[in-house]
């Protein structure tokens, strides 16, 4: 058996991280010693490992959903999870670098309106950016685009610099940047500072480029943790 402290220092946590995966059901369950103390045993330790190492690139909401899969021995679903993560990060790469393409094609200024229109709906603007309008109404909410109001019905209505902005939200929503630091980039967009705004698509773009790394690394310890349980026969 194996001592909380050891497994601890292994794996560069505290003891109390071990206890809240435990008390978190993400683990088997662990026996204790008649004197009370936990029995870790080696299964439990591929499972935090695994837990660790997928932590980066998944996150600990959904590192949970596989461990709890895994360990009702639902491997397909755990897969299936870890899939669709990884092409949530390839779609994203794929529209920061549509964004960077953008930039750098000197064709910012003509993103036009369809059929000669001067305002878009919240509707038509969810259309052409792939943007859920819940999604468009919070970005208002929080001061990141400021729709014009038609004066006669109060209804929302855009224009070509409004989806310039939300096009380059989108690319950024998931990425290094803070609310803060995406309201000054969008600044930088309307005061045409250009490769300010490239740099940052960039950088957004190896941040992706880490995630995906990070989930490869993740997926290892994953099929270690599988092959012990003996669930790849």
């Amino acid at each position: 058996m194996l001592k909380p402290i050891d497994i601890a220092r292994k794996l560069n946590i505290s003891t109390s991280t071990l206890r809240h995966y435990e008390s978190w059901g993400i683990i088997p369950s662990v026996p204790r010693s008649p004197n009370g103390y936990r029995e870790y045993t080696e299964e439990h330790v591929a499972y935090f490992e695994c837990i660790r190492a997928m932590l980066p690139g998944f996150g600990m909401d959904l590192v949970k959903e596989i461990m709890l899969k895994i360990q009702s021995k639902d491997m397909m679903s755990a897969i299936l999870l870890i899939n669709k993560a990884q092409f949530s990060i390839y779609n994203e790469r794929m529209i920061t670098e549509q964004t960077i393409e953008l930039l750098e094609s000197d064709e910012l200024d003509s993103i036009k309106l369809t059929e000669n229109k001067e305002w878009l709906n919240i509707g038509e603007v969810s259309s052409i950016t792939n943007v859920p309008t819940t999604a468009i109404r919070h970005w208002e909410r929080i001061g990141l685009i400021s729709p014009d109001r038609d004066s006669k019905n109060g209804y929302r209505r855009f224009n070509s610099s409004h989806l310039r902005q939300i096009l380059f939200i989108r690319s950024l929503k998931k990425t290094i940047y803070l609310l803060d630091g995406i309201r000054n980039l969008i600044n930088e967009l309307e005061n045409n500072n250009i490769e300010i705004v490239r740099e940052a698509a960039k950088n957004s773009l190896k941040y992706f480029d880490q995630v995906s790394k990070d989930q490869i690394r993740g997926i290892h310890s994953f099929y270690n943790l599988c092959k012990k349980l003996e669930l790849l026969n």
